[in-house]
């Protein structure tokens, strides 16, 4: 087995750490998912209701409180930045590589565990999430934290003691996992208990899972803010748990259907660049014996969990990119383990896919910006051709030196240089993004309009909803017509919300002086009408304008 030289380890963490936290602020808020969960928490600092989430002061039932929590408490401590929203994401990202580090070294030995660790730092798909605000990583990390703490209490030489305290670890990961998406914290990880059992013939430990205390946990964990909201909120039971959960996942409700194989280009390429390696284990595992009845085979367990998220969410109606992340932290325990026990000669191979991938990354960022589809949607897509090139580049690079430093055996070597090759070209990617600022965040237009601004003047939302305004705007807005996610809180209150451009109207003539967001159609049909407003300022999908000063 290679020996790791400790500087070589302290420099890769260093840069890891680096590069991790680096671009946090750098990016400003994209819709609809960042202006939405940097709104959420902002509006509970401000309104000091930590109970009852709201969205422009709507209520907001879609997701559990934990992550709008911490958001809010990032706020309180840090200030309102780009970097304090994304704060959690990046945490919990990073705290789901210690993770399998842990989970690796104990399952399959210490060197396992530090590659599994460093191949998940540079998974690109997992990099990503780790550093966009949405709940997906959080949910991510503590879904793994249940499913690693009940492995790790199967181990054949622990103590009772110790067998109790991870159980106790995995019941409190069910719990947090649900407060921060809902009921998939309990589904998915019982499906894979089940299904392990059935595969396995292995029956034995649910009379060790420690119901009572365990449950206990989990309650303590779980119901008080969900009797808390529901108190407050008689309407949430309904919204939440049927049809945010049966609904979603039984229909296409949510309009975001795709088909059963969609998640199948996500895994290849999010999984880049040790996808292959992936795959070879997985079926190594599936083609392996398996032990005597009874003893547990950790490898098999982290398989079938991979296998029930990806199965899931391909069966489910509603689908997102995001939805299999959480199979990513077992994914590269199993990749750390086929790492540790492969021969570098072997390994090398599957550096070729990453090198043929990165070519093609290199090719389509040459070719895109010359599609006129998308040049007329987004006139600065040219800008993002540099971006994308260097960070194919890097990760084709990467996996170049991989293949010569396997095929010389420096395996731990080789995966760190892949490994910060991966998180490199994630990272570069995601900042180069920054350059369609214009067309995915309001930050231009609010920082243009931010001298004319009174909060105590009314601010209407025009047959539009942009979700980064009112987190730049640091206030809420009125809706005028548009629904859309806002559909329930507006049911809820709507006395919040004007149905219609005419009665916005009458409203608008009524009104001393006050604001509005519009649609660039929708300004040009009430100019037309005469209706009077002055331009603040504009853009190709936005105007805000002002009742002109008497």
């Amino acid at each position: 087995m290679e020996s790791r030289r400790p500087r070589s380890l302290l420099l890769f963490l260093l840069i890891v750490l680096v590069v991790w936290f680096g671009n946090l602020e750098y990016r400003k808020l994209v819709r609809p998912d960042e202006g939405r969960y940097a709104e959420i928490p902002r509006e509970m600092v401000v309104s000091g209701d930590w109970t009852t989430p709201r969205l422009n002061d709507l209520k907001y039932f879609e997701k559990p409180a934990l992550q709008y929590w911490a958001t809010a408490v990032s706020y309180t401590v840090f200030g309102e930045h780009n970097w304090s929203a994304r704060l959690w994401p990046a945490l919990t990202g990073l705290f789901g590589i210690l993770a399998v580090w842990l989970t690796g070294a104990r399952l399959f030995g210490k060197n396992a565990g530090f590659l599994g660790a460093a191949a998940l730092s540079g998974s690109l798909l997992y990099v990503v999430l780790s550093h966009v605000l949405s709940l997906d990583m959080g949910v991510c990390f503590f879904l793994n934290l249940a499913v690693f703490a009940f492995a790790l209490s199967r181990r054949a030489d622990i103590s009772t003691s110790s067998e109790r305290n991870w159980l106790w670890l995995a019941w409190i990961g069910l719990g947090l996992a649900v407060l921060s998406k809902g009921l998939i914290g309990l589904v998915l990880p019982g499906a894979a208990l089940v299904l392990y059992s059935l595969v396995q013939r292995d029956f034995a430990f649910w009379l060790r899972m420690r119901w009572l205390s365990g449950l206990g946990l989990l309650l303590l964990v779980t119901v008080p803010w969900f009797v808390a909201v529901s108190l407050k909120n008689p309407e949430f039971f309904h919204f939440f748990f049927i049809h945010e959960h049966f609904e979603r996942f039984l229909t296409k409700v949510h309009g975001r259907y795709q088909p059963a194989w969609y998640f199948i280009p996500v895994l290849l390429v999010g999984f880049m660049p040790w996808v292959t390696l992936f795959l070879a284990e997985c079926w190594n595992i599936v083609r392996t014996p398996g032990r005597g009845r009874g003893e547990f085979r950790a490898d098999r367990f982290l398989l079938i969990w991979a296998v029930v998220i990806f199965g899931f969410f391909s069966a489910s109606h509603s689908k997102l990119i995001s939805y299999i992340i959480p199979l990513f932290p077992a994914g590269a325990i199993l990749v750390g383990r086929a790492i540790d026990r492969t021969s570098g000669r072997k390994l090398r191979w599957h550096m070729l896919p990453v090198v043929l991938f990165g070519l093609i990354y290199v090719g389509a960022a040459l070719w895109v910006p010359n599609l006129e589809s998308i040049r007329n949607d987004n006139p600065d897509v040219p800008a993002y051709q540099p971006w994308l090139i260097g960070a194919a580049v890097i990760l084709t690079g990467s996996a170049i030196a991989g293949f010569i430093l396997f095929q010389r055996e420096r395996k731990t070597f080789a995966t760190m240089v892949v490994a910060i090759g991966g998180l490199v070209c994630a990272q570069l990617t995601l900042s180069g993004h920054e350059t369609q600022r214009e067309s995915m965040s309001a930050w231009d237009i609010v920082q243009k309009v931010k001298p004319y601004m009174d909060d105590s003047l009314p601010f209407y939302s025009v047959n539009t909803y942009d979700q980064t305004l009112q987190p730049y705007l640091k206030r809420t807005t009125t809706m005028v017509q548009y629904k859309d996610e806002l559909d329930f809180g507006i049911q809820q209150e709507p006395e919040k919300f004007i149905p219609d451009v005419p009665s916005f109207v009458k409203r608008w003539e009524a009104d001393k002086q006050a604001f509005a967001l519009l649609p660039p159609d929708t300004f040009n049909q009430l100019q037309a009408q005469g209706v009077p407003m002055e331009v603040l300022a504009k853009d190709s999908r936005r105007v805000i304008v002002r009742k002109p000063q008497p």
